[in-house]
């Protein structure tokens, strides 16, 4: 028997089971979010992600190695870089991650003489404009403690957050970096992605609330967010972009945004925010600001 709707809205006919409306697909990717000459990256690309097991692996083994160096040392680990005098760094997740992912970054930037602030954002699955008011609250808070602007290091969908408020609030926000974020493409994911964001959509329209909803994913929501994202920035404000040819999440194309300089690692979408090489290099752009980031 050929599928029909319910009049009533419950569900879907196929054959004598009813479908609960809620198990419908329930959008496609907007035009604008996938223009031409991207594309998703397929099963193929996808399977590089696998890599992030070795990346993890080895920032397991960087961490092993720099506490025997410390027993070996004098010098505290606390103690081991004086502090400087350089703008707070606020980390902003990505999609699906929450402050925790960005840890080992975190690690990182402190023993270099950083001062990181988390987000504040346990799970980055609510709407976009919503998680730039958060962001946006939070960094009244950092700056208004520290008395200078922040430089964001935003990691994917986070990345595209800290570019759109970049160009809102220039005066809270000195530069920032972003690892992955397919700014000129959001809709050029892996079809994963899609189907996450889909259950999101279905979950939000059930009444689960937090979530994302259809309008913040191709609706006037999502148009509002993309647009803002591709503002041009204020003089003052700088921004590195972080892609890897190996990113099999989102095309790696799309993270080449023409106002960013652009900086390439070799790493998993994933592992950007694991890997050693990848944190290390992320750490030397925080470390130039608006300088060209200093080579080993």
């Amino acid at each position: 028997m050929r599928a029909t709707r319910r009049r009533s809205g419950i569900g879907h006919l196929r054959g004598h089971v009813v479908v609960p409306w809620i198990l419908v697909a329930t959008f496609a990717v907007a035009d604008f979010l996938l223009p031409e000459g991207f594309a998703a990256p397929g099963w193929r690309a996808a399977l590089r992600e696998a890599g992030v097991v070795a990346e993890v692996g080895r920032l397991a083994g960087s961490r092993v190695g720099e506490r025997v160096a410390r027993r070996g040392s004098r010098a505290s680990y606390a103690g081991s870089v004086a502090p400087r005098d350089v703008d707070p760094v606020v980390l902003l997740p990505g999609f699906l991650a929450g402050d925790a992912s960005l840890a080992p970054l975190a690690r990182a930037l402190r023993a270099q003489g950083h001062r990181t602030y988390r987000s504040h954002i346990r799970a980055n699955v609510g709407c976009t404009a919503r998680a730039a008011g958060q962001l946006e609250a939070r960094l009244e808070a950092v700056v208004g403690r520290r008395g200078r602007r922040a430089t964001i290091v935003g990691h994917s969908l986070g990345g595209l957050v800290a570019r759109g408020l970049a160009v809102r609030r220039p005066d809270l926000v000195a530069g920032i970096v972003t690892l992955g974020s397919p700014m000129l493409a959001p809709g050029a994911h892996h079809a994963a992605l899609t189907r996450s964001l889909d259950a999101l959509v279905r979950l939000s329209r059930a009444g689960v609330p937090g979530l994302m909803a259809l309008d913040c994913v191709a609706g006037d929501c999502a148009r509002t967010s993309f647009d803002e994202s591709r503002l041009p920035l204020p003089p003052d404000v700088w921004f590195t972009a972080v892609y890897s040819r190996r990113d099999g999440v989102v095309d790696w194309r799309a993270c080449l945004d023409p106002l960013a300089r652009t900086v390439e690692v070799r790493s998993s979408h994933l592992g950007m925010v694991v890997d050693p090489a990848a944190i290390r290099e992320v750490c030397r752009v925080v470390a130039a600001g608006p300088a060209p980031p200093s080579r080993p």
